[in-house]
């Protein structure tokens, strides 16, 4: 007998079934699938997932990257800068960021009041931010010079974030996830974003890792099912 999940929602178990699990789709075949199987009320968001053959306990196997999606993605991000400098506070605050400081930004994630998504600190602001790292690390809201979060030119790196562009890390499974649109989209600009993400995984590739790079491919919208991506 056929056990039932009795922790998926009865509208969840009713959206699996339009999907055969054993299938690879095609990428517009996916996104059509993602979209018709949302299973919330609200303007969902899509997901990729992607699953690398890297060994992810080796430094030197880490992919982190960013990418600007070529039509956002829809999502409406609050971003935070650090910097001591007032000249970049300027520019920052002009390029449309959330919160902007230095001391009192740092005493407020401290008291761990983070009413941001995304920080970007300049690189003189960077030795600020070593005693909340153990705070931001996990959140995955540490700034890097990989994903152009810890760079000079805060102004840029704001109106980047603000336009759509999208962060994204393995975790220590190898999995790799990143934004690439809502469901209210075109499926033509979720096609758009998603290359625009494979793209840059694959340029982001560790010199290190051998074999297959990209096992697979998955996309799912917010707690909705999984759909497999044909990878070509």
């Amino acid at each position: 007998m056929k056990k039932v999940n009795h922790s998926k929602s009865k509208r969840f178990q009713e959206a699996e079934k339009l999907i055969d699990t054993k299938k690879n789709y095609s990428l517009s075949e996916a996104l059509e699938l993602v979209k018709k199987t949302s299973t919330v009320k609200f303007d969902a968001t899509i997901e990729v997932h992607i699953n690398l053959g890297i060994n992810p306990g080796k430094s030197d196997q880490q992919v982190r990257s960013s990418v600007a999606l070529p039509h956002g993605s829809g999502k409406n991000v609050r971003v935070a800068v650090m910097a001591s400098e007032a000249d970049k506070q300027k520019a920052a605050k002009e390029a449309g960021a959330d919160l902007i400081g230095d001391k009192e930004l740092l005493e407020d994630i401290k008291r761990g009041q983070i009413n941001f998504d995304i920080l970007v600190a300049t690189p003189e602001s960077m030795k600020l931010l070593g005693p909340v790292a153990k705070i931001l690390g996990p959140k995955g809201l540490m700034p890097n010079p990989k994903d152009g979060t810890v760079t000079p030119q805060v102004a840029e790196a704001v109106k980047g974030l603000k336009k759509g562009k999208v962060s994204f890390k393995n975790d220590d499974t190898g999995n790799l996830h990143a934004i690439i649109g809502k469901v209210s989209f075109e499926t033509e600009k979720l096609v758009d974003n998603f290359n625009a993400v494979l793209e840059s995984v694959k340029k982001a590739k560790p010199a290190g890792a051998k074999g297959r790079y990209i096992k697979s491919v998955s996309l799912a919208s917010s707690m909705g099912p999984g759909v497999k991506v044909v990878i070509e």
